[in-house]
């Protein structure tokens, strides 16, 4: 193997690459699968959401401490990761692969079950991948300039896995179903993960320290005041990310009028542009720092949500996403490099590396966003009548409006004022996060 590919920035972004493609397509295209093409009610679903998130609590936090305990000659990450991969794989094929039978009124309750069993089982293979594979980037790249390199490089990866994700899922799942389509993704994951999993290595120094206890471990993560402030603000921004991805395909047939064969056109704008504009970020988050590019990215997410509301046809659609994308690409590159900063303060006041501990609670905070989107969608789809795509109610078209540009604006508000909040801290030897 070439030693300028192990841990190369190049190679752990195509991790990112290859469990984003299935996620992204579970995020966008889950609700649109059950709700409009089976017929789930957006109730069952939402409530669906909400035991999850109550498992999620317990699980994801423990398998970050688990993780960070873990003592093998492969390190504490890469075991996690090989285990998750044959799970993650099936289960992404069975959420897209509901047994006939199982669709309509009649079979809601059976529906229902099946969703929330292989939700609770998929996402949990999905907490494994994710804690160990985010825990990785502050071992692996040190400094604010290295991250902000390999988070930029990383983020481009990823919005090629989002692309593919979203614009790419509807032509898949039209030519072959999706079944199909989950199949397809699944042998997708499997080969890249496997490449990236070759080339990374661990540094053996992270292993060498002893690990906190259990309630030691959780009492000095949650003590951190700059922790909670940081991730409940992302959390509301990461609220946007999964409405942008999941109401577009709802947002082109209710409010633009497109039919289901543009959607990918739409989807396309918003994640195609954003490729480009990582490197705009890039160097915004050099120029102002940590601190200032990611309150920067926060208010720019915002405002730019606003065209989608006067958006009324597929050329005006795209315009707005193009909008859009330039501020869903902030809030890509630059959390990371004030996350780093973070969890490298901790270690120094602690004497370990605790990424597995971090990733995981903050993950956790930030996947409670995934419910917070889901209730919105129940809330709004209350307001205007929308059940089902077998009963869409006498408004759809504004429910979808609102769920695509009002609510997401006024979420990043929200996102943006708990970040004043965050207080800046010098490390020894260095400057403070905005510098």
């Amino acid at each position: 193997m070439s030693s300028k590919r192990v841990n190369s920035t190049f190679m752990y972004a195509l991790g990112m690459f290859a469990i984003m493609v299935p996620s992204q397509a579970f995020t966008s295209f889950y609700s649109y699968y059950y709700v409009e093409k089976l017929g789930l009610g957006i109730g069952l679903a939402t409530l669906a959401r909400s035991v999850y998130l109550v498992w999620d609590a317990v699980n994801q936090p423990l398998l970050g401490y688990w993780s960070d305990r873990t003592r093998s000659p492969r390190g504490r990450r890469k075991p996690w990761l090989y285990g998750g991969l044959p799970a993650f794989a099936i289960l992404f094929v069975l959420m897209f692969s509901v047994p006939p039978g199982l669709s309509g009124a009649s079979a809601a309750g059976e529906l229902f079950w099946w969703f929330l069993i292989v939700l609770i089982l998929f996402e949990s293979a999905s907490s494994v991948l994710w804690v160990n594979y985010g825990s990785l980037l502050p071992e692996l790249f040190a400094g604010a300039a290295l991250r902000a390199k390999a988070s930029a490089v990383q983020q481009s990866f990823q919005m090629l896995a989002i692309l593919i994700g979203t614009a790419a899922t509807p032509l898949l799942f039209k030519a072959v179903g999706f079944s199909g389509m989950s199949v397809a993704y699944a042998a997708l994951f499997l080969l890249c993960m496997l490449v990236f999993l070759k080339h990374l290595q661990e540094s053996p120094a992270a292993r060498v320290p002893s690990p906190l206890p259990l309630r030691q471990a959780f009492r000095e993560t949650l003590r951190n005041r700059n922790f909670w402030i940081f991730h409940l603000a992302n959390s509301f921004a990461q609220t946007v990310n999964g409405l942008l991805s999941s109401m577009i395909p709802f947002y082109a047939k209710y409010a633009l009028h497109i039919p289901e064969s543009q959607v990918s056109i739409l989807l396309a704008s918003v994640f195609v542009s954003v490729i480009p504009l990582v490197a705009v970020w890039y160097l915004i988050a050099r120029r102002l720092g940590g601190l200032r590019s990611w309150r920067l990215s926060l208010a720019v997410y915002g405002v730019t949500a606003i065209p989608l509301w006067f958006a009324g046809s597929l050329g005006t659609g795209i315009a707005a996403g193009i909008s859009i994308g330039f501020g869903l690409a902030g809030f890509l590159v630059t959390p990371a490099v004030l996350n780093g900063h973070i969890i490298d303060q901790d270690a120094e006041r602690t004497g370990r590396r605790r990424e597995g501990v971090y990733t995981a609670v903050g993950g956790f905070i930030n996947r409670s966003s995934g419910l917070i989107a889901a209730v919105a969608f129940w809330i709004v789809g209350r307001m205007f009548g929308y059940v089902s795509g077998h009963d869409p109610g006498p408004d759809p078209e504004q429910a979808f409006r609102w769920l695509i540009s009002l609510v997401p604006l006024g979420l990043m508000a929200v996102s943006l004022a708990i970040s004043l909040l965050y207080r800046e801290e010098k490390r020894h030897g260095e400057q403070k996060a905005d510098s």
